[in-house]
């Protein structure tokens, strides 16, 4: 115990706690950011929509240096939490999607 009456056990279960608050914080504005998705294609013609599966598109990528919103193709939404296009695929694009066609954008 220290002069104030809390062992060491207690500071360190109040630190834990703190920790997993800040956790859970940052892993629900995590989940914010991915909550949308930008797989809809009702819109898109068959062979449109077939091109998507012939590029891989994919999102989230699996590939984090291969990022639509990296990308020379990609067109961002006006507004965050939105999907964005692409110039080569049809369709709505995730900023965090990747495909074939991905061309790094220069730096």
């Amino acid at each position: 115990m220290n002069g104030d009456g809390r062992s060491r056990r207690d500071l360190l279960r109040g630190l834990g706690g703190v920790a997993f608050a800040l956790g859970g914080v940052a892993a629900c504005s995590k989940k914010e950011r991915a909550q949308f998705s930008c797989t809809e294609t009702a819109g898109l013609a068959p062979d449109e929509a077939s091109a998507r599966a012939t590029l891989a598109y994919a999102e989230p990528t699996p590939d984090k240096m291969r990022t639509c919103d990296s990308c020379q193709q990609y067109v961002a939404a006006s507004s965050d939490g939105a999907c964005g296009t692409c110039k080569v695929l049809k369709g709505p694009v995730h900023p965090n999607g990747t495909c074939k066609v991905f061309t790094a954008k220069p730096a």
